[in-house]
């Protein structure tokens, strides 16, 4: 893992922490965050060492979206460099809501614009009581494009018509109630309520781990058809006869840990 100038990086018990460190401009987006984020996930997908990845903010806020001198240099730009820009963006949150992990986003302060993006992008998110969101990109005559797929998804097409059309903030308990949030905990017990989580990624098989995530790419949103059946029988079938199958129901019939759970401490 190479060196990075906008996050920090730590690795400990298989699980990596991937902290935003732009704490200035409240972990804004520019060129550079998103470049660092982009090569940041592409290369945890591929880590050996890392099973689990919680993504978190330094500092007031978790994201306020985009930095302000990065869009004055972008009201510059033509169309063809517009695009550029724009599926450079695309390809963060790709990275990020693909990557072969489990995924936990840490929200405290603001989540704003693309910061709601990464959220929407982690496959479980915990927030703070004071956690404060918006889709606030029409206030600035924009339309949250590229965040969009996974905003959609994660708290589906009703409440982001509000959102998105209003840019009106809301509040932890608001983001929980629609779906963007999983739970939200104290401060004080934050961490503590992540660690929780993790052990219980960290005893799941992370090949099936990888599966159930590229299973429910392929049948979010999906009608239920002959084509989706046959395709979800394909998978399991495939997913039994692998090593990891076998040793989980080996482990579980001989009452004992599967080879992949980390020792208790």
């Amino acid at each position: 893992m190479h060196s990075y100038r906008a996050l920090t990086i730590d690795t400990a018990a298989a699980v990596t922490r991937v902290t935003l460190a732009r704490p200035d401009v409240h972990n804004a987006f520019d060129e550079t965050l998103i470049a660092e984020i982009t090569a940041a996930f592409n290369a945890l997908g591929a880590d050996p060492a890392t099973r689990v990845i919680v993504l978190a903010g330094e500092g007031p806020s978790f994201c306020a979206g985009a930095d302000l001198h990065w869009m004055r240099r972008m009201s510059g730009y033509d169309h063809a460099d517009n695009l550029a820009d724009a599926r450079s963006l695309a390809a963060m949150l790709e990275a990020v809501a693909t990557v072969r992990k489990p995924t936990i986003a840490r929200v405290h302060g603001a989540a704003f614009g693309g910061g709601v993006g990464l959220v929407a992008c982690c496959d479980i998110a915990f927030g703070v009581p004071e956690a404060t969101f918006a889709l606030s990109e029409a206030r600035l005559g924009l339309i949250p494009a590229t965040i969009g797929p996974y905003v959609v998804r994660a708290i589906g097409p009703r409440a982001a018509q509000r959102y998105m059309l209003t840019a009106e903030r809301f509040a932890a308990a608001e983001a929980l109630r629609i779906g963007l949030l999983h739970e939200v905990v104290a401060a004080p017990e934050l961490d503590a309520r992540i660690a929780t989580v993790v052990r219980s990624l960290l005893a799941a098989g992370p090949q099936a781990q990888d599966a159930a995530k590229d299973l429910l790419r392929a049948i979010g949103n999906t009608p239920i058809s002959e084509a989706v059946i046959e395709d979800t029988a394909q998978r399991i079938a495939s997913v039994r006869a692998g090593d990891e199958a076998k040793e989980g129901v080996a482990a579980f019939l001989g009452k004992r840990p599967a080879a992949w759970v980390p020792p208790r401490d």
